[in-house]
């Protein structure tokens, strides 16, 4: 298992990366160039200044999250394939500074969706929380009506420049089903895989969060049965999967120890993260700690450590403690407090297995 961090580059939100330094065990930033348009090619020159910012400190750079998406692709337009080229173009370019993993996603205008980014827990901790009758009940109107009444709301995981172009997505969408976006995502896949094959870098789908559909958009990375329909798109291993314990895990019926045993040739990268399931369907992240939350981290860990893992992990969302100021989810603190908890785990596999051989 080879640890990393995300990391959102030199500026004033980041964690600075002396921080990250000293955290142990951690040998790679997870990052992306957050500035640059979906569709848009990744600057040579730009990827080479991250590379120099973390070599400063050891850092390697091998996992990228994310190369974005353009909604085209996920439309299945006339005009992707110019947005697909540049997406090779980019895959090339990263190959040149040694990346080996690009974690992206398929979800149709939004990524992940919370409604609360600050809920208060029970010990004065807060974190990002899940109320789903919330969601379950505000139209896509009521969305684009909100935004056009006010130009400062949001949502977690909702980029405003996709909160401007709502009702323009929304009609786009009516005309795309679930197996429709199948479709274009096979497209997608069969144009980029080949050429991730050819710079070494394989690529990792990461599952929709919520594994849901919301607002009446298509959403298919949701299961054990549609990961295993989506590595048989493209049956290469350079088509892969980021297993997110956190995405997949808001679904009770989600048997993550069982999903990374069934496809762990083809997991690629992994998000380790708890979350507090209620029974109306609301979910809050909390700690790491198994105990604290209704995922068993552990035996999550441990589906890893039996199938010989030795691809790259991070701790995914955290809570925000000791009155940290952060990036919502992305705190310094509690991130760190679960990578120890991870170690943890992981190092008693290890004694434990060595001890079994040794007798």
């Amino acid at each position: 298992m080879q640890m990393t961090f995300r990391w959102f580059g030199e500026n004033d939100d980041s964690i600075p990366l002396s921080h990250i330094k000293q955290i142990p065990g951690v040998t790679g930033v997870v990052w992306a160039l957050h500035d640059v348009a979906a569709g848009e090619k990744w600057p040579l020159e730009r990827i080479r200044e991250v590379k120099e910012q973390a070599d400063r400190y050891g850092f390697n750079i091998d996992v990228v999250e994310s190369v974005n998406v353009h909604e085209d692709i996920k439309l299945g337009l006339e005009s992707r394939d110019s947005y697909i080229e540049n997406y090779k173009e980019t895959i090339r370019e990263l190959a040149k500074v040694g990346v080996k993993v690009i974690c992206y996603n398929f979800m149709p205008v939004f990524d992940w969706i919370r409604t609360d980014m600050f809920k208060e827990m029970e010990d004065g901790s807060t974190a990002l929380f899940y109320e789903k009758a919330k969601v379950d009940n505000m139209l896509p109107m009521d969305l684009v009506e909100n935004v056009l009444k006010n130009k400062d709301f949001s949502m977690p995981g909702w980029e405003p420049e996709r909160l401007n172009q709502l009702t323009d997505l929304f009609a786009a969408y009516e005309k795309v089903s679930e197996e429709k976006l199948w479709e274009n995502l096979k497209y997608f896949l069969e144009e980029i895989i080949p050429v991730a094959e050819e710079n070494d870098i394989r690529m990792a789908i990461h599952p929709d969060d919520p594994p849901w559909s919301v607002f009446g958009l298509p959403r298919i990375i949701t299961s054990k049965e549609n990961i295993r329909k989506f590595l048989g798109l493209v049956d290469n291993l350079y088509n892969g999967i980021t297993l997110c314990s956190g995405s997949l895990g808001a679904n009770p019926a989600n048997d993550i120890p069982e999903i990374i045993r069934e496809f762990g040739d083809r997991i690629h990268f992994a998000h380790i993260r708890n979350l507090k399931h209620y029974d109306n369907g609301d979910f809050i992240e909390t700690s790491h700690k198994t105990s604290d939350g209704s995922l068993d981290i552990y035996g999550i860990v441990k589906a890893f450590h039996d199938i010989g893992y030795t691809g790259y992990t991070r701790p995914d969302h955290g809570r925000h403690i000791w009155d940290e100021v952060c990036r919502p989810g992305y705190g310094l603190y509690d991130r760190a407090l679960g990578i120890m908890y991870l170690w943890g785990i992981w190092d008693s596999l290890e004694r434990t297995e060595r001890g079994v051989k040794n007798a």
